[in-house]
């Protein structure tokens, strides 16, 4: 159960560390200012208006462009550096006793030892339950 405990813990740590240091952009198309399309790691699929907006401007006097294209960039934590330099001796000195004393709770119990188990016991001379009439029930 331990190392199923920690296992565990192992794999969620490691997917939090790769999930905040991974970075990714979010591509939308809007088209009359409604969204058609999102994608993430890909580009946006389009409404295929965009055909229309190819004549010059010099042509078309007024710039009729209803299509746009968003790009949302989320990105990642890049420094995973963690340093003890900002901290004071009493604030390192109370983090480092905590940890061997944490470390030091779960060790395991070692073996008891029974002191007498290579001596043979006394040999029974005379039976005093039976003696002294004495009998437990």
């Amino acid at each position: 159960m331990k190392t199923f405990f920690r296992n565990t813990t192992a794999i969620c740590l490691a997917t939090l560390v790769l999930f905040s240091t991974m970075s990714f952009a979010i591509n939308e198309h809007y088209c009359g200012g409604k969204l058609v399309s999102t994608a993430v790691f890909a580009k946006a699929k389009t409404c295929g208006m965009e055909m229309q907006n190819a004549i010059p401007e010099e042509e078309n006097n007024v710039k009729n462009n209803c299509c746009k294209d968003l790009v949302k960039l989320v990105e990642g934590q890049d420094d995973l550096k963690l340093t003890y330099s900002g901290l004071e001796f009493q604030q390192q000195l109370f983090i480092a006793s905590f940890v061997y004393s944490y470390i030091n709770l779960f060790e395991g119990v070692t073996k008891e030892t029974v002191p007498f188990k290579d001596y043979t016991p006394p040999l029974i001379i005379k039976d005093i339950h039976v003696l002294d009439n004495v009998f437990l029930i």
